[in-house]
């Protein structure tokens, strides 16, 4: 939406589904008799069933919405880790998910810690709320589920904000794809987004990224091909300056990692205990909000992984592990990506 038209009158329906009013429909708040929450002898009304429990195993339905409209914001929040909980979106009665990301990933926050995130599209908050304000219109149909792949109960508060009302046409669907690569194959790419055909355009990715070795990881350049290219059309010059970050996201002074989020970028480190935690993890995530990347044939685009060999700047293909969700809007309704890894691939340990 265009914010600096907030005073000009629109067609819309403003509606919202949660566990208090799982249907969304006018009046349909608050009525739940049935307690899920520490209610007691309230009665109706009273915050009778501020959540859901999803067995393991099951897959809940969270928003089936029927006519035309837009889902403008999700809130999320949730009593397990999130890699285990797969967010699906579909639109327009299509059976193959636009969207099927696990559900930490999609709000760029992979590794089970919280993380605060001030992105203008995702927002991670006190308490490990999820938030997410993608425009995702839909002309006929719309279903978002959520699967459980954990081995108890989870227990999920949510609120899905949408309008009801006509949109354009020609509005392109939102989508997001998750890939991981661990470890990722010797001088192989991370392939950020396979080819996908089509037109619409790009608006950004989370990546998460755990290093295998020691010294400098983030030489490689991401690269995005473009409508049949043999050879990428935009090539950047290394993996902190596609993040809006640059040498090393070091701290000049301190010589030290230093983490930032902001409203189109954001970097930020996990470092060794010392003890059982090897590794040092980052996430980041950049926003193509004000320079979307257009396609008009088809898109895909990869990432290198280089760090340094040796102290005289030779450079080393990684083997990293490496994992990632990518964002974009096509004319297409339903997604041709689909997740292939099972929970033991999905793990973090």
């Amino acid at each position: 939406m265009d914010y600096s038209t907030l005073w000009m009158p629109r067609k819309r329906i403003t509606r919202s589904i949660s566990a208090e009013n799982p249907d969304g429909s006018k009046n349909g708040g608050g009525r739940a008799i049935k307690e899920t929450g520490p209610a007691r002898n309230l009665g109706q009304g009273w915050k009778m069933s501020p959540s859901i429990r999803i067995a393991a195993g099951e897959e809940a339905c969270l928003a089936d919405i029927h006519g035309e409209g837009m889902i403008t914001s999700l809130w999320m929040t949730h009593t397990e880790l999130p890699r285990f909980l797969i967010l699906r979106i579909f639109w327009e009665n299509q059976e193959i998910p636009a969207v099927e990301v696990p559900l930490g990933d999609f709000f760029a926050n992979a590794w089970g810690k919280y993380y605060k995130n001030n992105s203008l599209m995702i927002q991670v908050n006190p308490g490990y709320a999820l938030n997410c304000c993608w425009s995702m219109p839909f002309h006929e149909h719309c279903r978002i589920t959520l699967e459980n792949l954990h081995e108890k109960e989870v227990a999920l508060w949510y609120q899905i904000n949408y309008e009801l009302g006509e949109v354009d046409k020609d509005s392109l669907y939102f989508h997001a794809y998750y890939h991981r690569s661990n470890p990722l194959g010797y001088k192989e790419t991370h392939k950020l987004l396979p080819k996908i055909k089509g037109s619409g355009h790009y608006v950004g990715c989370s990546v998460f990224w755990q290093v295998n070795n020691n010294r400098w990881w983030g030489e490689g350049e991401m690269k995005f091909y473009l409508d049949d290219d043999e050879y990428p059309t935009i090539c950047g010059t290394g993996t902190e300056d596609y993040f809006q970050g640059g040498w090393n996201f070091e701290n000049p002074e301190t010589h030290r990692y230093e983490s930032f989020s902001s409203p189109y970028s954001g970097f930020q480190t996990f470092l060794p205990d010392g003890v059982y935690q090897a590794n040092t993890r980052f996430q980041m995530y950049r926003l193509h909000l004000a320079d979307p990347v257009f396609f008009r044939k088809n898109l895909w685009i990869e990432l290198q992984a280089l760090g340094w060999r040796n102290e005289n700047a030779e450079y080393l293909p990684l083997q990293d592990d490496i994992s990632s969700v990518c964002y974009w809007y096509q004319d297409a309704p339903a997604g041709v990506l689909r997740l292939t890894d099972g929970k033991e691939r999905l793990e973090i340990i």
